[in-house]
């Protein structure tokens, strides 16, 4: 139990050369409040980057994380537009001890055994070259230690609760693993606590994506062949009846294998997860050749309400980052990118908002517009990803006015910037359109499809396999 006056919580460790700025987090003696400027709900990449840009500007930031580090999560690739991100916080040489290189992102030819490679030096005003592939439990580590470095207060095992927001500020309660329950007071909230959703559920503006119903079964595993060559790091997606399969290699012998599809086809697996899993994946032609001396090493695990979307991305006195703001199906990867995005430009406004009150509402709106359509310009490829006219379009690729190399532009995480990519795009759509006015048939099957996928029911969320 935390005696009142005591300043020690449970999982903190303050950093060497950094108790200065630590104890500028403060403890009221008399209501025994951890006091700061800024209380961050979430220790993964979203609320660590946001924690330690905060730090680095000169505010007091406590960062809470109900888990503990190192602790498995999905998510390992990461996108070429991250790295240039990963260098602005100093960190990039740090992530790339850590990760295996990924130059691209391999898209099967249906039923032909070979590959469309999509390069990521290919892509219109590339900025980065390559990506890392990372376990998400060292990756997120290594940015939590880093914000601890900067003068962050970090805690683990303390999960952020009832958070209320008054004209004088923010309260909120954090419980411990004991259930021991330690108040804190701050000026400005940040929620990074991913699917979670904190103020997604408290607020009710949380909206599942009725179009993409998807639920997902994921494993690390090792024996799997990788490709040749420079490939050898290369995100591969296979795609299923209803949905696809990701082939992720990881440093070492560890690949990260998933299975996104319709929430009745995941409930059919019954009681062995990793048998099911496995059968899945052997009845994917080209896939089956990879996994057929594939071992499971662990991390089984299922998982539905894959989609989704809040409302709102901001209001008076909090922001949502990462994951807390919008979940999008993981097929390009996009999720830890737009972590690291929405985390600076949150600090940024945050940082602003504390010196200049007045201009919190005009800067809320420009962030949620900045995501809101990055979210979009993905979610269209996304929601259209499985369809027979895409699928076609995928397997012919063509770069007439360097609409492919846009299309690659976006698959490496250039969702915010135009540099000629918007056009090109909107272009893309209208070649789709022509697709399916051209083949009718296949258009509608995709669209009875989709249809069938809204009707199903949803598995329990982050079940068990």
């Amino acid at each position: 139990m935390v005696q009142p006056g005591d300043d020690a919580w449970p999982g903190e460790q303050p950093a060497a050369g950094h108790a200065a700025a630590n104890e500028a987090v403060a403890v009221d003696p008399v209501a025994d409040v951890l006091v700061a400027d800024v209380l961050v709900a979430g220790g993964g990449p979203a609320g660590s980057v946001a924690a330690l840009a905060l730090a680095r500007a000169g505010r007091s930031v406590l960062l809470l994380e109900k888990g503990h580090h190192p602790r498995f999560h999905i998510g390992e690739s990461l996108l070429p537009m991250s790295m240039p991100l990963l260098e602005q916080l100093g960190l990039r040489e740090r992530a790339e001890r850590l990760g295996l290189v990924k130059r691209g992102a391999d898209f099967p030819t249906d039923g032909q055994g070979g590959f469309n490679v999509f390069r990521f030096r290919r892509s219109l005003n590339p900025t980065f070259t390559h990506a890392l592939q990372v376990r998400r439990a060292e990756f997120d580590e290594l940015l939590f230690g880093a914000a601890r470095e900067s003068g962050v207060r970090a805690c683990e095992g303390l999960e952020v609760r009832n958070v209320r927001f008054t004209a004088q500020g923010v309260l909120a309660e954090a419980v411990d693993d004991a259930g021991n329950v330690r108040p804190c007071r701050a000026r400005y909230f940040i929620d990074a606590t991913g699917r979670d959703t904190l103020l997604g559920n408290r607020l009710r503006i949380k909206r599942r994506d009725r179009g993409h119903q998807s639920a997902a079964l994921f494993a690390h595993f090792e024996g799997v062949r990788r490709r040749e060559g420079e490939d050898a790091g290369n995100i591969s997606i296979y795609r299923t009846g209803d949905g696809w399969i990701w082939v992720i290699p990881l440093p070492g012998d560890a690949s990260s294998i998933g299975l996104v599809c319709g929430p009745d086809t995941l409930r059919a697996r019954g009681s062995d997860g990793a048998q099911f899993l496995l059968d899945q994946l052997r009845a994917v032609p080209g896939l089956a050749e990879r996994v057929q001396g594939a071992r499971l090493l662990g991390h089984l695990q299922a998982t539905g309400n894959y989609s989704y979307s809040c409302r709102r991305y901001a209001g008076p006195r909090w922001m949502l980052v990462g994951d807390a703001l919008g979940f999008l199906d993981p097929v390009f990867s996009a999720g830890v990118h737009m972590a690291l995005v929405t985390a600076l430009d949150a600090a940024r406004l945050v940082d602003e908002v504390l010196e200049a009150p007045a201009r919190e509402r005009a800067l809320q709106a420009a962030y949620e517009a900045r995501h809101r359509a990055a979210m979009r310009r993905v979610s269209w490829f996304i929601r259209r990803f499985n369809a027979p006219v895409m699928r076609r379009l995928f397997a012919a690729p063509r770069n007439d006015w360097r609409i492919e190399e846009a299309v690659i532009a976006m698959l490496a995480g250039d969702l915010h910037r135009d540099d000629g990519i918007a056009w090109r795009l909107r272009v893309f759509k209208f070649i789709y359109l022509l697709q399916v006015l051209r083949h009718p048939r296949l258009a509608l099957a995709g669209l009875r499809a989709r249809r069938g996928r809204a009707r199903e029911t949803w598995p329990t969320d982050a079940q068990r396999a």
